[in-house]
């Protein structure tokens, strides 16, 4: 686990080392081990590095070819690494290290640029051919892994990074993009490839990147929507296929030569998780989890049972109002607005869980892939299908989305309103269902779901929140061949009976028992809901309200502030909306004024208010 950036140049000549130095710094939480670039008159490439695997410095980056001629960089994990590492061995490729860079530096030799689907693992990989002057780009299958790229041709530069924050480092200014904005108000999170500066965007997951004299160009490796169910396959077999790949995935992201343990929520895929790992680590597995005093969000109580049961070294915390302080330091690393709260919690169990480990398994991805959350039920009822009228794929996007009815056209103004009414802000996803009409109705919301809000919410969380406490984050329900074959298993058996993750549940019971596997599910959030109408009322107003929200001219604060009443006295419940607007405003305080005072919050913040009470 790392973080990488660097340029390639269109004849503008080399990049002056001080910027290398900047993007580096920006960057050094995700990889604090070491530090290493390799400049020249074409290109950039550079890491600051982790270590998990071979903590010697043999494996420092950028590992550079015998002949001098191809460097490689990357931000992530190898999973197959030894298996790889073998293969290449029998051609007569010789290894100087342990770690699996060297394998990426090897494969490419021996099977060139389309190395990267052998690959099974999280990452984003820049390989340097000087000979040829040539920089290839390449973002793992599912998009565990950032890659933002800006920049072209026309610029005379092409800038990549793990992070936004390090792109910005170059001196060049990028305004805020409306577009993208109105995605967010849509959808809770800005979808990929965009993002909220003009000018930077996403490299897709599952794609490559080729730059050269000639150009850029930007291919697909793999795609998720090719497969579809099989018909015939049983219950049985699904559960297998399930349980097998679970196995498999999880004991190769035990591969580590740094402490390591688990995020334990306590819920169905966490915990699931934790118990394949206790068979291969049946003692001194260390798992974290956090809670909140209030019932109705906490689900750590089920994180101690699911201890107990795999014999974990478990540590419970529990977070309270205060942890609203990191806001601003949570905005910071994400580089962009984000409604999802539930990062400040993920970025404190990080903070704990780094005091022991250096790496750690999770449960992400398994309710987009096997249907887990309740919405889902809402949509089809029971698992039901047969009820779907035309246009149904507009109507669940909607209804998940953050602004609902006219609230947009109430809320938002100027520039934004234009934006949220000229484009379809909803289309990142609808287009995905979409996309795959060969597939059930249920496969095609979970498959837009895994494409969509996967890389552009999900999984920002656990990498943005570990790696800003050097802590590196595998979740094995992310293996390619897992996603491969959750969209082989037809729809009816993923919502069944009322029940959500129906196929899942039945396969890991044995293994949790009934109490763990059908308990009700609660979602990993946090209750500012409640915060905003009592602890953090003041400061609500204070944000939304001082007159520099309502200077930007793109919400009208006359409607913010009667969310902001209704939802004190309780006569509505505005959550969602004022945390987008309170993450929206700290955004603009952060990256477009670049107020000295928020960005010393946010980037040292006190550490009493990082602990848990």
């Amino acid at each position: 686990m790392c973080g990488i950036f660097g340029q390639f140049s269109f004849g503008r000549g080399p990049v002056d080392p001080s910027v290398i130095q900047s993007m580096a710094g920006s960057i050094r939480h995700r990889g604090p081990d070491a530090t290493g670039y390799h400049a020249d008159e074409t290109a950039v490439v550079g890491n600051c590095r982790l270590s998990i695997l071979d903590l010697s410095e043999a494996s420092n980056q950028p590992l550079v070819s015998e002949d001098g001629r191809t460097f490689v960089v990357q931000n992530g994990e190898i999973f197959n690494f030894i298996e790889l590492r073998e293969e290449l061995q029998k051609q007569g490729h010789r290894f100087h290290t342990t770690g699996d860079t060297e394998v990426i530096l090897r494969a490419f030799e021996a099977w060139g640029p389309d190395f990267v689907t052998r690959l099974n693992g999280m990452f984003a990989i820049a390989v340097y051919d000087g000979a040829a002057g040539r920089l290839y780009l390449y973002r793992d299958r599912l998009g565990v892994k950032p890659l933002f790229i800006a920049g072209g041709p026309k610029d005379g530069r092409l800038w990549f990074a793990s992070e936004i924050k390090a792109i910005l480092r170059n001196g060049r200014d990028y305004a805020p993009n409306m577009s993208a904005l109105a995605q967010f108000f849509a959808l809770n999170y800005v979808p990929q490839p965009d993002t909220m500066f003009s000018g930077i965007a996403h490299l897709p997951p599952g794609h490559m990147a080729r730059v050269d004299a000639s150009g850029l160009s930007i291919t697909r490796y793999w795609d998720l929507s090719r497969l579809s169910a099989e018909p015939d396959m049983s219950p049985a077999e699904a559960q297998a296929g399930l349980l097998r790949l679970l196995d498999d995935a999880t004991r190769i992201r035990m591969r580590s030569d740094a402490p390591f343990g688990a995020f334990l929520s306590g819920g169905l895929d966490s915990s699931s998780v934790v118990g394949f790992m206790s068979l291969y680590k049946p003692s001194g597995l260390h798992t974290f989890s956090v809670g909140f005093d209030d019932p109705r969000f906490d689900e750590s109580a089920y994180a101690l049972d699911a201890a107990r049961r795999f014999g974990t070294l478990h540590e419970r915390n529990l977070s309270d109002p205060q942890s609203a302080s990191l806001w601003p330091l949570f905005i910071y690393h994400c580089d962009q607005p984000h409604g999802d709260v539930s990062f400040i919690p993920t970025f404190q169990v990080s903070s704990a869980a780094v005091k022991q480990v250096k790496m750690v398994l999770t449960g992400d991805g398994g309710d987009e892939l096997f249907g887990g959350y309740e919405k889902y039920l809402q949509v089809f009822p029971g698992g039901r299908t047969d009820h779907l009228k035309v246009g149904w794929e507009d109507a669940f996007v909607r209804q998940s989305g953050l602004l609902q009815g006219t609230e947009a056209s109430e809320l938002l103004s100027g520039a934004l309103g234009e934006a949220f009414g000229d484009d379809d802000p909803y289309r990142a996803l609808s287009s995905e269902i979409r996309k795959v009409g060969h597939m059930d109705p249920i496969n095609r919301v979970l498959f837009a779901e895994t494409v969509t809000l996967l890389p552009g919410n999900n999984l920002v969380k656990p990498d943005r929140m570990a790696m800003a406490n050097s802590l590196e984050v595998r979740s094995p329900f992310l293996d390619y061949r897992m996603a491969e074959f959750a969209f082989t298993v037809p729809g009816e058996m993923k919502l069944n009976d009322g029940e959500t993750k129906w196929v899942m549940k039945k396969a890991v019971e044995p293994l949790l028992g009934s109490a763990l596997t059908w308990r009700k599910k609660q979602m990993f959030t946090v209750p500012v809901g409640e915060w905003f109408r009592q602890a953090l009322a003041g400061s609500c107003r204070d944000m939304l309200l001082s007159g520099r929200l309502e200077a930007r001219g793109i919400v009208d604060t006359h409607v913010v502030k009667a969310m902001i009443d209704a939802h004190v006295v309780g006569t509505a419940n505005y959550t969602r909306q004022l945390r987008a607007i309170y993450s929206l405003e700290l955004w603009y305080r952060l990256f477009v004024d670049r107020d000295p005072d928020w960005l010393d919050q946010a980037r040292s913040p006190n550490p009493a208010e990082v602990g848990f009470t």
